[in-house]
């Protein structure tokens, strides 16, 4: 999730040279050709405006905290496995990919911005519930993510990837129709999560939907609320503040909504909320 890029090459064409208990699946992510060795940027011709070029750079806490799960090659290796996304959740996978793409919709149009790449099937999902004339794009600090994304996905010019700063995207001003966050603002320091945020409602457009599903403070009553706690303490240490405030807490104050959802997973490990844009 980081800041700038330059545009390369269209998924359709030729490639020129260009990651919950544990770490959350980035899950926060086309074609398998030559790749550059450090590309700033996947896009489309359906790609958005930037204000400017972009050239991100990964941030400290990713590399010190979350090195083993998202930053070193070898961590694709390790969790781009579905049974082991699936374990790391208690398997609980499909059911909030289900969860969180039934909030998109079949034949979503206009433009759907996915922030952050996400181990296993979600993204492949998404992209074939995009309506033909509509967009996908993806954007994500780390090339490493952005290249293992672009290896499952099918040649498609509906979708473009960019390496930018979740919190400062550099598109425009009410770019997208909807706006997904899938398990990532628990691995994110509390002023990049709010900065996120802020990103995700400043390009939502007027009537537009935000859908963020993470983890959430379990009922007392779930056996695994303390293990959990003591694991993600471990290993996630920004995690623990999803249990202690609502995730509309960490918008901007001048973040208005419409309407908001909240649905509960797995005795209340799990969260998908979801926020509407007045019109």
């Amino acid at each position: 999730m980081k800041n700038n890029a330059t545009r390369l090459d269209s998924l359709g064409g030729e490639a020129s040279a260009m990651p919950a208990g544990p770490a959350a699946p980035r899950v926060a992510s086309c074609v398998t050709t030559h790749l550059p060795a450090h590309p700033p940027e996947y896009a489309s011709a359906r790609a958005p405006a930037a204000a400017a070029p972009l050239q991100a750079a990964v941030p400290a806490y990713l590399e010190q905290v979350y090195w083993w799960a998202y930053v070193h090659p070898n961590a694709v290796r390790v969790f781009e496995r579905p049974w082991l996304v699936n374990l790391i959740l208690f398997g609980n996978y499909t059911r909030l990919c289900d969860a969180a793409l039934g909030e998109i919709g079949a034949d979503a149009a206009g433009a759907t911005l996915q922030i952050a790449c996400v181990y296993g099937e979600l993204t492949p999902r998404l992209l074939r519930q995009i309506a033909s004339d509509g967009a996908l794009h993806v954007v994500d600090v780390l090339p490493v993510q952005l290249e293992n994304l672009r290896a499952k996905l099918p040649p498609d010019e509906r979708v473009a990837l960019f390496q930018r700063d979740s919190s400062a995207l550099g598109f425009a001003d009410a770019s997208y129709e909807r706006v997904l966050l899938f398990f990532l603002l628990h691995e994110m320091p509390d002023d990049v999560r709010r900065a996120t945020l802020a990103e995700a409602y400043r390009v939502l457009k007027p009537g537009g939907k935000i859908v963020l599903v993470d983890y959430h403070r379990p009922n007392r009553s779930n056996p695994l609320r303390r293990p959990m706690q003591a694991l993600l303490r471990r290993l996630e240490p920004f995690a623990e503040d999803l249990w202690q405030h609502e995730l509309t807490d960490f918008f901007p104050a001048e973040a208005k909504f419409a309407s908001v959802r909240k649905e509960l997973y797995f005795g209340g490990l799990y969260q998908k909320v979801v926020m509407e844009r007045p019109a």
